[in-house]
């Protein structure tokens, strides 16, 4: 690649950009003061310097508008451009998504090249020979410092094509709103190969986006990236509005924090879902069926059972204990030994997924193990319709028993909301901390969690009882504000006429979190469910801590 320096007066940026958004105008950009010191105590924020202190070659960040990230990866570029190739430094590619945010970083580049490593550096405008694959080459505007270590940090105004011909750091910011940018992320992939490492910030830009796509396949484990997510209100909370008093000249206050902050939020108006994006991480356009039902069928075996309990009589709840118990004892030892009795001795081990229900809706219990093939096995799962409380602890208790007798249990996660979690914490100490978790899913147990159910009926490694309501349960789950949950507006009627509420459903992907545990170890027993976003408050007085 040659490199021409030359003046320009228009430079080509790529085909799309972010709109301009409400915050722009309430939150600085631009390029820090020239006597910043980046270093200083209080300037970065803590997401900031968590950025800079994660060392991992592939680092993904989404993000709220205006939270710092780019302002950091310019420090840590500036760092590392410094350092000798001999201790470990290296040049940084900087791919904005504008012109004017290329010129931005090197120019914020620049200031902390003077403050932090006392060097006097010029701006560049120069033509980058980018090698096209047909040989050819285009010219792309780009800016540049160069620093005594014999590094640089290059701001290219244009997607290179030749990214694989880049050696050293590839920053694309804004990565959502590229021009085909899944293009740009597989090409930059090839710079590992050369120990060059990649760096992608970017707000949402929809659900479909390619960025959105790449952030749930790395959950799903398909990518080794590092994520951070940092939302408009981790960065309130690590001291956003403090940084725009020091950058405006401002007084800070609490009272003054607040009305800024409820001016932010409700300068989007009616417009919640793009508030919610460019706020709150969650991307647009996201609500959908989270499993398609050619995944769930596929993953469905009819030698697998579901065996279904509902009150012999009515009034059996009235029944003495005695009665019920032996009742529900005849009952089990009918439907659910046999399925049980067919694996002893296969030296397998055993988890469990619940759901609690007491009236409307159904208990339901799946139970299975992994198997030599690495698949999650679901040979039984067990629903209780209407079941007096006693003898739903009879019945799980006895199946832990029974499940201990055929092989070892290595532990289940239990629905505790509600009445569930008076069983969930009895059965915590019945058979250990070590082995049941009592759960109350919290919206990042959710975003860890959901992507890999989905992507166990994905790869066909889940294997259910082929049933209808089993089926249909799994259908309901919905991607609702960036989160895989079922909504709880659903109802649907279940064969035998009665209402569901996806009660199967939840307790396979508890199942499901129960096997990626493992044995023997230790869960925090508790997980309390995080408090809803703050978009569509009336109370509009709540702020971060």
């Amino acid at each position: 690649m040659t490199e021409d320096i030359v003046a320009t007066d228009a430079l080509p940026t790529v085909d799309q950009e972010p709109p301009r958004s409400p915050i722009d105008d309430l939150v600085p950009g631009g390029a820090p003061p020239a006597d910043m010191d980046p270093l200083a105590d209080g300037i970065l924020m803590e997401h900031q310097k968590a950025w800079i202190a994660d060392r991992s070659d592939l680092k993904l960040a989404e993000k709220g508008r205006r939270t710092g990230v780019t302002f950091a990866e310019a420090l840590d570029s500036t760092l590392e451009a410094a350092k000798s190739k001999s201790d470990g430094g290296d040049s940084t590619y900087y791919i904005g998504d504008t012109k004017d945010k290329g010129l931005e970083f090197v120019a914020t580049c620049a200031g902390f090249a003077r403050t932090v490593a006392k060097e006097l550096l010029a701006i560049d405008e120069f033509l980058f020979d980018d090698v096209q694959p047909d040989g050819s080459s285009k010219q792309i505007a780009a800016y540049r410092i160069r620093f005594a270590s014999g590094n640089a940090i290059v701001a290219l105004s244009s997607n290179p094509a030749n990214i694989r011909g880049l050696q050293g750091r590839v920053v694309i910011d804004e990565a959502a709103f590229h021009r085909n940018v899944a293009a740009v992320i597989d090409a930059c992939n090839a710079l590992l190969i050369w120990g060059g490492v990649i760096r992608i910030i970017s707000t949402h830009n929809g659900v479909l986006n390619a960025f959105n796509e790449l952030i749930k396949e790395t959950r799903q484990g398909q990518y080794e990236y590092s994520i951070h997510t940092i939302s408009f209100d981790d960065a309130v909370a690590n001291g956003l509005y403090e940084r725009v008093c020091l950058m405006r000249g401002w007084d800070a206050s609490v009272e003054a924090k607040a009305k800024w902050y409820r001016k932010i939020r409700k300068s989007y108006g009616s417009r919640v879902e793009a508030m919610r994006e460019e706020l709150d991480v969650i991307p647009r356009e996201g609500d959908g069926v989270m499993l398609p039902l050619a995944w769930i069928e596929a993953c469905s075996s009819a030698e697998y059972k579901v065996a279904r309990w509902e009150p012999p009589f009515p009034g059996f709840v009235d029944m003495p204990e005695a009665s019920r118990r032996a009742d529900m004892l005849m009952w089990m030892t009918r439907e659910l030994l046999p399925v049980i009795a067919r694996y002893h001795n296969q030296g397998l081990t055993w988890y469990l997924g619940g759901d609690f229900a007491m009236r409307q809706d159904r208990s339901a219990y799946p139970i299975g193990y992994v198997g030599q093939d690495l698949k999650r096995h679901v040979p039984l799962l067990v629903e209780l319709r209407a079941c007096p409380y006693d003898q739903q602890k009879q019945a799980l208790f006895w199946i832990v028993e029974q499940l201990e007798l055929i092989g070892s249990f290595a532990g289940g996660v239990l629905d505790a909301n509600g009445n569930g979690m008076v069983l969930a914490q009895e059965s915590r100490q019945q058979f250990g901390a070590d082995r049941i978790v009592e759960l109350m899913p919290s919206n990042e147990w959710l975003r860890e969690h959901t992507p890999r159910f989905r992507a166990a009926f994905e790869d066909r490694t889940m294997l259910i009882p082929a049933d209808k309501d089993v089926r249909d349960d799994l259908r309901q789950f919905q991607v609702v504000g960036g989160v895989a949950r079922i909504p709880q507006h659903i109802r649907t009627t279940g064969t035998d006429g009665g209402k569901r509420h996806g009660d199967a459903g939840v307790a396979i992907l508890n199942f499901h979190a129960a096997t990626m545990r493992g044995g023997g170890q230790r869960w925090a027993p508790l997980i309390h469910d995080a408090p809803a976003a703050p978009s569509t408050r009336e109370d509009e007085d709540w702020i971060p801590a």
